[in-house]
């Protein structure tokens, strides 16, 4: 990743291939090397989405309430959102102190979403919607998403089964296709693996694994505003690196709906 030139003469620094180019030129072009870079995530998620769509109608389907740690995420990426915002109004007048802290800050929530995020998640695993160690009879382990059966709490409360996109009823141990309690489905259900953990699982530490370039980003930038390269003349990796977070928050604010209220 190549540096920016500096605005003072005296410093040492590797200029990058737009040195001879205008502010104009070298913002539209980062602006449309980011946005291909967004596309290609947007992409891979869509990819993901549509395989959760796809398998929704034709396995037992879990809909889990969502663990406070999870709502706390969305508290720490909108508010790391509207540092990074701060950071860059600050550079533009030239307030170079305040832009510093406002990107440590920044980098600080998003640590904090990221662990609120393997919280949530491990929340949710407790629950039973995660993976396992199974210990055979020859006493090899081997480790698997679970099956329905390992899923704990209060039925209707803390999670509800699907079929066919209508939500199964529970009475005792026993689960039944709404109004037909004459067929209990409970052997069929408790058989299955629980598709809709592994995809949340899947959503969830796809969504960390870029977040974490932009956590990269993130100190790449408050380092180049202490050297001085990022300056009240030169923001424009400042503003295209904030184009990526303000995108990564957007986006998990649209798979945590997608993944807990929609499906």
């Amino acid at each position: 990743m190549s540096n920016d030139p500096s605005s003072s003469a005296g410093d040492n620094v590797r200029q990058d291939v737009f040195t001879d180019f205008s502010p104009e030129i070298k913002l539209r072009t980062k602006k449309m090397m980011m946005w291909l870079i967004i596309f290609s995530i947007v992409m891979l998620f869509a990819g993901i989405t549509s395989a959760l769509i796809v398998l929704y109608g034709k396995l037992y389907w879990v809909h889990v309430t969502p663990p406070s740690a999870l709502w706390v995420s969305i508290a720490f990426i909108i508010l790391s959102s509207i540092t990074a915002i701060m950071a860059l109004r600050f550079t533009k007048a030239g307030e170079m102190r305040r832009a510093a802290w406002m990107m440590v800050a920044t980098f600080v929530l998003g640590l904090g979403f990221t662990v609120s995020q393997i919280q949530g998640w491990n929340a949710l695993s407790d629950k039973g919607m995660g993976r396992r160690v199974f210990t055979t009879a020859d006493g090899q382990q081997y480790s698997r998403w679970n099956p329905l059966r390992e899923l704990n709490g209060e039925y209707g409360v803390d999670y509800t089964i699907e079929r066919n996109g209508v939500t199964l009823e529970k009475k005792g141990d026993d689960y039944f296709m709404p109004g037909d309690y004459s067929k209990p489905l409970t052997a069929d259900v408790e058989k299955n693996f629980n598709a809709s953990g592994a995809l949340i699982a899947v959503l969830v530490y796809v969504h960390i694994f870029h977040l974490a370039l932009g956590l990269i980003y993130l100190l790449v930038n408050t380092f180049r505003i202490h050297r001085g390269v990022i300056n009240r003349d030169n923001w424009v990796s400042l503003y295209t690196g904030g184009m990526y977070w303000h995108f990564m928050g957007i986006l998990w604010v649209y798979l945590f709906f997608f993944l807990f209220f929609i499906y």
